[in-house]
């Protein structure tokens, strides 16, 4: 195991953990010789009962394949990653002001929509989406705030800075199994914790639970919070039960409750209980028959005339995937200087939307260079790797791009950081991404490190679990440590 950690290189990538001249980065020093310390056969018996932990407690995901629902135990690598808490500062602030304007965005477009006829962002963007909801038009949630838990997603790239990849404010995932990671990290490297000061993450729950309180229409002691799941074969319903759990809130689905005199009441063995928030987990459409799809059985008859009336909260709020889009995504930095009046902290990738002619041309001719995403699909499906993909594939997008140009943008391909993985008795560099959660209501607090996702694909940059990735666990620790 010294020598593959002796010969660990990760080229031109930025590495979390080890420098360019093959040493352990300062915050990184201490768990990084300890693992060096480490046979193969000794991490690869840590591997096993990390696994073996894995389904003991159940921590499943869903993957969606050929109409069949698969579920898998979560992929998990035990080298983690340690990010120093000087860096963390900046970035929460960055995301801190990054969720005030995106909720300052959503409020606006729901009511004066003044950033549209200011011509910041163009109507059509915006109007056409069919992510706009007109059933919203005219609601003020309280504190101004629709997206209630957001998770960004963050690169690194070869220069070492952060970048947000992409925002997440319609019903984002995996904060469950970053917390799961925590556990299975202290369970299986104990040693590890001895001489850290490694910021806890496990006050997540009691954090979300505290926001989600802080909505409730009614002044009581204890509000009724309820999770609302669209059923166990719902890709994250291990998270749902787990969230629910961890809040002592009810999880429920949508024929455990209904609307009478424009209040949500839960079905209980002691007679209907008046709900106060809703944390839901299934998309808009699916919320309400009477507002949206006539044919949903996952969502409540009324629920909308209920929230509209303020007579509950429903976290994130209906409507709040205008701001959820790949092309609204290239507009932030310009609604942080619109309703600010701030220099973006936190830089955006370069983005090129497609339907814009001269970006359009540039996106055609450069194919084989470039990242091209669907406006509104998530789980890393729909997407093009340019320099991954058959001359074949980069046709066929080419069509896609040419008959809907709005539902498409591009970027660059990202040299994205590495870390220490381990693969096959060894420790190798594979790419990975960070999903941090911010939580926003009076306040907004930012979980100190979040779920970082990993390609274990070597040379693969799609890190997503259901296209084959993995996680690790995130440490944010001080320099010195």
């Amino acid at each position: 195991m010294q020598r593959s950690w002796n010969s660990y290189s990760s080229g031109k990538f930025f590495d979390e953990l080890i420098t360019p001249h093959g040493r352990p980065r300062v915050a990184a020093r201490r768990a990084v010789n300890l693992l060096k310390g480490l046979s193969p056969e000794d991490l690869a018996a840590r591997r096993a009962e990390a696994e073996l932990a894995i389904k003991d407690m159940g921590i499943t995901f869903t993957i969606y394949s050929e109409g069949k629902n698969i579920d898998r135990t979560w992929p998990f690598d035990i080298i983690p990653r340690v990010i120093p808490a000087r860096d963390w500062r900046k970035i929460s602030r960055g995301l801190a002001q990054r969720c005030r304007a995106l909720n300052a965005f959503i409020d606006d477009i729901y009511n004066k929509q003044k950033i549209l006829k200011d011509g910041v962002v163009p109507a059509e963007v915006i109007l056409e989406s069919g992510n706009y909801l007109p059933q919203c038009t005219g609601v003020s949630p309280l504190f101004g705030v629709w997206a209630h838990i957001c998770g960004s997603d963050l690169i690194r790239d070869k220069d070492g800075r952060f970048y947000v990849l992409e925002d997440n404010l319609r019903v984002p995932s995996g904060v469950s199994y970053m917390l799961e990671n925590r556990e299975i990290t202290k369970r299986v490297l104990p040693e590890l914790f001895e001489n850290y000061s490694i910021l806890p993450v496990d006050d997540y729950p009691s954090r979300l639970y505290a926001t989600l309180a802080s909505l409730s229409p009614r002044t009581t002691r204890r509000p009724c919070i309820v999770v609302l799941t669209p059923g166990i074969y719902n890709s994250a319903y291990f998270e749902h039960s787990f969230l629910a759990r961890g809040m002592g809130a009810e999880l429920v689905e949508g024929p455990d409750l209904f609307v009478e005199d424009d209040c949500v009441y839960m079905r209980t063995v002691d007679g209907p209980a008046r709900v106060d928030v809703i944390y839901r987990r299934i998309d808009d459409t699916f919320l309400d028959p009477e507002a949206f799809r006539e044919d949903s059985v996952l969502g409540v008859p009324g629920i909308m005339r209920a929230w509209k009336a303020g007579n509950v909260a429903i976290a994130n709020a209906p409507g709040s995937g205008v701001a959820d889009d790949k092309v609204v995504y290239a507009f932030v930095p310009d609604m942080i200087r619109y309703y600010l009046k701030e220099e973006p902290s936190l830089a955006s990738v370069k983005t090129y939307l497609c339907m814009r002619p001269r970006e359009r041309d540039y996106v055609l001719q450069n194919l084989d260079k470039l990242v091209v995403k669907p406006a509104n699909e998530s789980g890393g499906y729909g997407m093009l790797v340019g320099p991954h993909a058959t001359r074949a594939k980069r046709a066929e997008f080419a069509r896609l791009i040419e008959k809907n140009p709005r539902n498409y943008i591009a970027q660059p391909t990202l040299a994205l950081s590495t870390a220490p993985t381990f693969i096959d008795g060894r420790v190798e560099p594979r790419h990975l991404d960070l999903r941090p959660f911010i939580l926003s209501a009076r306040d907004t607090w930012v979980t100190p490190g979040g779920l970082t996702r990993v390609a274990m694909v070597k040379g693969s940059l799609v890190v997503n679990s259901s296209q084959g990735g993995g996680s690790k666990d995130t440490w944010i620790v001080e320099a010195s440590s």
